[in-house]
């Protein structure tokens, strides 16, 4: 087990603290048995590499009663926190708790099961999404909805921030595809929760940035998995051509549309190896010549619909219609396309090939300076003019992705906050910085990080209607800012589920030490001390 100590001396565990009290947070790390600990320098740093904070422990969880119970030592302590890390894929330091606590949830138990009905399936928070597609695909034939680009991320991580990609226009982001949750909260109990039992805490969980309680467990739908892709990428020269075509995809009422709609932003040069045109053709080596189709443009930045049609062997005979017929109403470049047909594994995991490239190209251990927007439709036009045709007319060093989903499509109990247009975009600048000798790759990633900056003022000046998807601010204003109508909601629900502000202190959000925007919150009970129990209680 994680905690011995919880384990074997449970009688030590409650003299502790007298009830009310608190103890040291030295005491309360004395209790933890570090034996099965992991490396802490490993959790002092994430995949965005600008930020180090080194937790006092690092501990690996196997059962969500280990949760509960750290998160009931931090709570009798005077000033530990407790951060979730899944698989280290933050670029901002929201899953880091300096001098606290941080739970590798990765080896959480227990595995993946079918729910009774046959009709979702048990994950744990720490399972990666590829460990799920691998499950529910191979062995049951089925697969959720909604997924994420990246397949390397946890179920609890995403469903914390919002899980979004091509799909979401359709089906919702992964945060609108969960049926029930078991989440341990800071009072040391495991908690059920779905929109009818304790719905509270599950819409204020799903998107909460891991401010209300931690994922132990989630229960996905499931829907009959397509066998096959056909994948397609078009050209398009003119960016409110290329706009107006994924927001008719993603707006029709009928479901004889593509299935997948994302987009993206290149830069036109053919030398350029990741940003240029070399990021277009799907299969590798495909030979080709813009020249050909774009002969007289002299545009610095292009754009790319990237669709997919899913199909198995009853309905094969048709794609070529059914994808003739969509195609047809779309203002591409013809002759600029691309196609394959892929097995529905291999296109929700082709992101796995870029992984294994920038391992290869040692860009994966580098900073990556990400910048992720979420942008009113009614400014997105304006947005290109200024920032892909001027700021980044050069390429960033990874993809530029932009396309387009509903707000409608989302939950306006969940915690996340969107722009207030119904179709808003996703902008996600993914950088990766090469490696460099000496202090070049850090001054890279200052300089991309000084532009991500140059953006966001230029958001703000010109009064976008836009968010920042997977945030993280310094400042309280900032963060009021962002939630904008919904800040008093999201800080009530602080009040109520983590008073303390025990939880995910790498967001920057609420302080334990002078949780200024709690100052008002009332005295909490004493936390008693039996083992975490499962709360089945209905709203």
């Amino acid at each position: 087990m994680m905690i011995a100590y919880l384990d074997h001396h449970q009688q030590q565990q409650y003299r502790l603290v007298s009830a009310g009290e608190s103890s040291s947070d030295e005491t309360i790390l004395c209790a933890i048995d570090v034996d099965d600990a992991g490396d802490v320098s490993v959790a002092s740093r994430d995949f965005g590499g600008g930020v180090f904070l080194r937790p006092a422990r690092f501990l690996r969880p196997s059962t969500a009663d280990d949760v509960a119970r750290a998160l009931h030592l931090a709570a009798r302590s005077a000033g530990l926190t407790v951060a979730a890390r899944g698989n280290g894929h933050c670029v901002g330091g929201q899953a880091m708790a300096a001098g606290g606590i941080v739970l590798d949830m990765r080896g959480l138990g227990p595995p993946m099961s079918l729910a009774p009905d046959g009709a979702a399936v048990d994950v744990p928070g720490g399972a990666l999404w590829s460990e799920v597609l691998e499950w529910t695909v191979r062995n049951k034939g089925m697969a959720p909805p909604s997924w994420t680009d990246y397949l390397g991320l946890t179920v609890g991580g995403t469903l914390s921030n919002g899980g979004v990609s091509g799909q979401c226009f359709r089906y919702g982001p992964q945060v609108a595809n969960v049926v029930e949750m078991e989440v341990a909260t800071p009072d040391g109990k495991r908690r059920l929760c779905s929109p009818s039992s304790n719905s509270d805490l599950f819409f204020a969980v799903l998107g909460g940035l891991g401010q209300f309680g931690i994922i132990t467990r989630a229960r996905l739908p499931l829907l009959a998995a397509p066998k096959m892709v056909r994948w397609r990428r078009v050209v398009y020269t003119d960016f409110e051509m290329f706009a107006g075509d994924a927001e008719s995809l993603v707006t029709r009422a009928d479901s004889s549309t593509f299935d997948y709609v994302e987009g993206f932003v290149f830069v036109n040069d053919v030398l350029d190896p990741v940003s240029g045109w070399n990021s277009v053709p799907i299969l590798p080596d495909t030979a080709f010549d813009p020249a050909g189709f774009l002969a007289d443009s002299s545009a610095a930045v292009l754009y790319c619909l990237e669709l997919a049609l899913y199909y198995d062997d009853l309905v094969a005979d048709h794609v070529d219609e059914r994808e003739e017929e969509t195609l047809r109403r779309l203002r591409y470049v013809k002759g600029a396309e691309f196609s394959a047909d892929v097995g529905y594994v291999e296109f929700l995991s082709r992101v796995a090939q870029v992984e294994a490239k920038a391992r290869a190209g040692g860009t994966w251990e580098t900073p990556h300076p990400w910048l992720n927007l979420f942008i009113s439709a009614g400014d997105i036009v304006d947005f290109d003019r200024h920032v892909f045709k001027r700021i980044l007319r050069q390429g960033i060093g990874g993809p530029m992705l932009v396309y387009p989903m509903r707000r409608s499509r989302w939950d306006e109990r969940m915690s996340v906050a969107l722009p207030r247009s119904d179709v808003f975009y996703l902008v996600a600048l993914l950088r990766f910085i090469a490696p460099g000798p000496g202090k070049a790759a850090a001054a890279a990633a200052e300089a991309a990080e000084e532009q991500n900056r140059q953006i966001l003022r230029h958001c703000r000046s010109k009064g976008y209607d836009f968010k920042v998807y997977i945030p993280r601010y310094d400042s309280e204003a900032d963060w009021a800012a962002h939630f904008g109508g919904g800040w008093g909601s999201f800080v009530q629900r602080k009040r109520r589920y983590d008073p303390m502000a025990i939880l995910s202190p790498g967001q920057s959000i609420f302080s334990r030490v002078r949780p200024s925007a709690l100052a008002a919150a009332p005295p909490t009970e004493s936390i008693a001390p039996p083992p975490a129990i499962v709360d089945d209680g209905d709203d």
